[in-house]
């Protein structure tokens, strides 16, 4: 590489193997983010930056940043990226989609955690209880509805089938394509009256906050369960909170919630009919090191104008 090195500005701690392969760059590295005080000060001239989700990136960030040509994020998620701004801009941004089996393994331990009355027998237990509880269900033969057949609906679909499960769709997209023995249904109210199970995978942005809200929440079954492991801007709380309290839906399992750390005082931490795990879809070695590797690929690319595979602007 000929004259000056471009600048990369490490926002999220990666292991020293992956930072020796941006070895041709002058790096800042501030894995606290914005947090950090070097940040702004590193961002003035960096061409590059690398983020994970807990690091917003706004118009402010990249108007700090005249130079920026690309955002290589360690999700798959980009609602903490300006998106208008980068294309503006002309900054590439570029995302991991290397999780997709980590996350659909939640998915289904959720779905048969919830089945199975799993945490209700785990607090019996412990409490000195042994027997007389009531009767979980089967998954083979229950409906479910996958909402968003991305690449993680589709790793969703693949685990419910061979679980025997009648397995539904419906998206937003008309190109989407479909998986064996997985059916599409006409909408989203179609598919909400007759599943035993919904599982949300969709991008949160206008269109879709909220997408799961009261009206939503009362057309699924008393005996349904809503599993979310996307983003919890897709769900409302507010109403999800009420339809647990009415009986409307059985229960749920959420990953993601729209404040992470939810306050002390949310009324899902109290209710008995919820699963609540710290947003951990990708929290396996494995993934989060595909997903570093991932990100430090992206960014490479973005440096030397080479095109990505995973640019989404």
């Amino acid at each position: 590489m000929t004259g000056p090195r471009p600048r990369a500005v490490i926002a999220v701690p990666l292991a020293p193997s992956l930072l020796d392969q941006l070895s041709d760059f002058d790096l800042s590295v501030v894995p606290a983010g914005r947090s950090d005080d070097a940040f702004e000060t590193a961002m003035s001239d960096a061409e590059g930056l690398l983020v994970s989700s807990h690091v917003p990136v706004d118009r402010a960030v990249m108007t700090a940043a005249p130079k920026l040509r690309v955002i290589s994020t360690m999700s798959v998620g980009v609602d903490h990226i300006d998106l208008e701004a980068a294309r503006a801009r002309q900054v590439m941004v570029t995302i991991t989609p290397v999780l997709s089996d980590a996350v659909a393994d939640l998915v289904m331990a959720l779905i048969t955690m919830l089945s199975r009355r799993i945490p209700e027998r785990m607090r019996a237990v412990a409490d000195g209880e042994w027997s007389d509880h009531p009767l979980g269900g089967d998954l083979a033969g229950k409906v479910l509805l996958i909402v968003g057949l991305g690449r993680i609906g589709q790793a969703v679909a693949a685990r419910a089938s061979a679980a025997k499960m009648l397995v539904r769709y419906v998206d937003s997209r008309d190109d989407v394509p479909g998986a064996a023995g997985v059916e599409r249904v006409g909408g989203l109210a179609e598919g909400l009256r007759e599943a035993d199970f919904v599982s949300v995978h969709v991008d949160l942005n206008a269109a879709t906050r909220h997408l799961m809200g009261a009206e939503e929440l009362a057309l699924m079954k008393p005996t349904a369960f809503l599993v979310n492991a996307s983003r919890g801007g897709v769900v409302d709380q507010t109403a999800l909170v009420r339809a647990l309290g009415d009986g409307e839906i059985a229960g749920a399992g959420l990953d993601v919630l729209e404040d992470e750390p939810p306050h002390p005082d949310e009324p899902l931490l109290k209710a008995p009919n919820v699963i609540i795990v710290p947003h951990i879809g990708s929290a396996t070695t494995e993934t989060r090191h595909a997903m570093a590797q991932c990100a430090v690929g992206n960014l490479i690319k973005g440096l030397r104008a080479e095109e990505s595979p995973f640019a989404v602007s």
